[in-house]
């Protein structure tokens, strides 16, 4: 068993956890307007020769990216560990 730590992209104002509701998460996110996932799929650079603990890096990557350049700080990183198995 291998520990990981994912980091997901979502809004201050949101007041749902993507982990525990993705669903109702993304209806908030689309109904405000935000498409933060696809703002950060349009940001990330992936492949599927990538390791999960390599693509959780590149998230993570371009979710600081984002961070790091919105002006509005609108948006935030949250982080959740994980158990995975290869």
């Amino acid at each position: 068993m291998k520990v990981l730590r994912e980091a997901m992209l979502t809004t201050m104002d949101n007041p749902l956890d993507p982990f525990e509701n993705y669903p109702a998460w993304y209806a908030y996110d689309q109904a405000s307007g935000y498409d933060s996932s696809g703002f950060l799929g349009r940001i990330l650079a992936s492949s599927n020769e990538l390791s999960r603990a390599e693509k959780a890096q590149y998230v993570e990557d371009a979710i600081d990216e984002i961070v790091s350049n919105d002006v509005t700080g609108q948006y935030i990183k949250i982080m959740k560990t994980v158990e995975y198995e290869d």
